[in-house]
C-alpha cells in the first residue's frame, strides 16, 4: 500500500527557485492518494537508480513504475482520474523530446509530465529542438542529479498540483475565473485613505473577519476638500456576510459623495441612516458611524458619533481615550438621530485614531481585551510613527487573542493628523 503523499516539508533555509513560492499554494483541494503512479521513462539504467534513491525517505519507491520505451507503459491510457506523474530522462535513440512528450499527452492528458537531467533542461528551452511543442505540456525541470530527496519530492508534488490547475474540469476553471473577477472588483471598492501633498498623514488596517474576501462590513474614507478641510468617516454595519459587506460600500460611496456635494456632518449621518433603512435586508441591521472633520488650521477636530466607539488621542508622546458625545446607531430608531458634535482640541503633531470594536472584542487569557486592555497596549506603543503604530497595535491585540481563536470580527484602523512641526 502507499503511503499518502502530503507536501513535503521544507527546510526554512532552504530558499525556492523562480515561482516555486507562489505555485506550492494549491489553487484546489487537492489530496493525494495511495493510488498515485510514478513513471520513469528513460533508457538510462543510472536514472532509475539515481531516482529510486531519492523517492526512498518518502517510501514513494512503491509506486514507481520505470520503462524505457514509451509502448510498455500501457497502464497510462488506462489511469482515469488517479494522479500520475511522468518523469522523462534519457530519450529513445532516434526520439526527440518532443516526440516523446507528445506521446504522454496523448496517451495521458492529465498527466504531469516532469523533465530530468540538464540535457532536458536546454531542449525544453531551445526552440531549434521543438519547445513550442512543449509549451503547456510539462509541468517542470527537475535536476535529479544534484537534487536533495525532499527537494525531488516537492517538485514532484508541485507538477501534480500544475498538472491540475491546467487540466482542471471547465466548472472548476469557470469558478476560479468567478473568484479572480470578485476579488478584482473586491479590491477595487477598497478605500484608498492616502492625501496628496504631504500636510495630513494617514494609516490604514483593514481586515474582514470572514474569510476568502477582501471587504467587510467595517468601512472608512477620508476626503480633502478643495479648501483644504479633510473629511473622514468610519463605520461598522452589523452582521458578517457579504450582504453587510455590499451595504458598508454603500455607505462609504454614499458618505464620498454627500461630502463632495458640500452636506454638513449631520446631513451627512441622516442620509447614510435613509440608504441603510432602504437597503437592508433585515430590519434588525444597524451600523455605527463617527465623522470627523479637520479644519486646515490643525488646531481642532470635530466628532460626531452615532454609537461608534471612542478614539485614541496621541499627544506629546502619551495616549489617552476619548468619548465624543454619544448618539444612537444608524437604524436602531430611524428617525430619531440625537446626534451631537464634539471639538477637539489639537497641538502640533496631535493626532487621532479611529477602530472598530473588532480590535478590542477579542478573548484573551484575562478575558476580552476591552478597551481598557487596548489603551494599556496602545501606551506602550506611544514612541512609534503613524503606520508602525496602527500595525503594531493591530498585532499586538491579534497575539493577545491568537490562543483564544484571534480576532474573529471585522477589523478596521484608521491613524490621522496634521504633520506639523515638533513631536508626536
Amino acid at each position: 500500500m502507499i503511503s499518502p503523499f502530503p507536501w513535503p516539508d521544507v527546510p526554512a533555509g532552504d530558499p525556492c527557485r523562480g515561482d516555486v513560492e507562489q505555485d506550492a499554494r494549491p489553487l484546489v483541494d487537492f489530496t493525494f492518494c495511495r493510488d498515485l503512479t510514478l513513471v520513469l521513462l528513460s533508457q538510462d539504467e543510472q536514472d532509475a537508480t539515481l531516482v529510486r534513491r531519492l523517492l526512498t525517505p518518502s517510501r514513494l519507491t512503491e509506486s514507481l513504475v520505470w520503462h524505457r520505451h514509451l509502448r510498455d507503459a500501457r497502464h497510462l491510457s488506462a489511469s482515469r482520474g488517479a494522479p500520475v506523474c511522468v518523469l522523462v530522462g534519457s530519450t529513445p535513440v532516434g526520439q526527440s523530446l518532443s516526440d516523446v512528450v507528445g506521446s504522454i499527452r496523448r496517451r495521458a492528458p492529465r498527466a504531469a509530465v516532469l523533465l530530468l537531467a540538464g540535457m532536458n533542461k536546454q531542449a525544453a528551452r531551445n526552440p531549434r529542438v521543438g519547445a513550442n511543442p512543449l509549451a503547456g505540456w510539462v509541468q517542470g525541470w527537475v535536476d535529479h542529479r544534484r537534487t536533495a530527496p525532499h527537494e525531488f519530492c516537492r517538485e514532484i508534488w508541485l507538477a501534480l498540483q500544475r498538472a491540475h490547475r491546467d487540466t482542471a474540469p471547465a466548472a472548476v476553471r469557470a469558478e476560479e475565473l468567478i473568484a479572480q473577477d470578485n476579488a478584482l472588483l473586491e479590491r477595487g471598492l477598497l478605500p484608498d485613505v492616502t492625501l496628496r501633498g504631504d500636510g495630513f498623514t494617514t494609516g490604514l488596517h483593514y481586515a474582514p473577519g470572514r474569510s476568502h474576501s477582501l471587504l467587510g462590513g467595517d468601512f472608512c474614507d477620508v476626503v480633502q476638500t478643495e479648501d483644504s478641510t479633510v473629511h473622514v468617516v468610519m463605520g461598522d454595519v452589523s452582521g458578517h456576510g457579504a450582504a453587510e459587506a455590499a451595504l458598508a460600500v454603500h455607505l462609504r460611496l454614499a458618505w464620498r459623495t454627500a461630502v463632495l456635494c458640500g452636506q454638513s456632518q449631520l446631513e451627512q449621518l441622516h442620509l447614510l441612516e435613509r440608504i441603510l433603512v432602504d437597503e437592508r435586508l433585515d430590519e434588525d441591521t444597524y451600523a455605527t458611524v463617527v465623522s470627523l472633520v479637520f479644519p486646515p488650521d490643525g488646531r481642532s477636530v470635530r466628532v460626531i458619533s452615532a454609537g461608534h466607539p471612542g478614539l485614541l488621542h496621541r499627544h506629546s508622546g502619551k495616549v489617552s481615550w476619548v468619548e465624543p458625545q454619544p448618539g444612537i446607531a444608524l437604524g436602531l430608531f430611524p428617525g430619531r438621530g440625537d446626534w451631537s458634535e464634539t471639538e477637539m482640541a489639537l497641538t502640533d503633531r496631535d493626532s487621532v485614531v479611529l477602530f472598530t470594536d473588532g480590535l478590542y472584542e477579542g478573548r484573551t487569557a484575562r478575558g476580552r481585551l476591552g478597551e481598557e486592555g487596548l489603551l494599556r497596549l496602545a501606551a506602550r506603543l506611544a514612541h512609534l510613527e503613524p503606520q508602525a503604530f496602527v500595525d503594531a497595535l493591530v498585532r499586538g491585540a491579534s497575539l493577545l487573542a491568537a490562543p483564544f481563536g484571534g480576532l474573529l470580527d471585522d477589523v478596521a484602523v484608521l491613524h490621522l493628523g496634521w504633520n506639523r512641526s515638533g513631536r508626536v
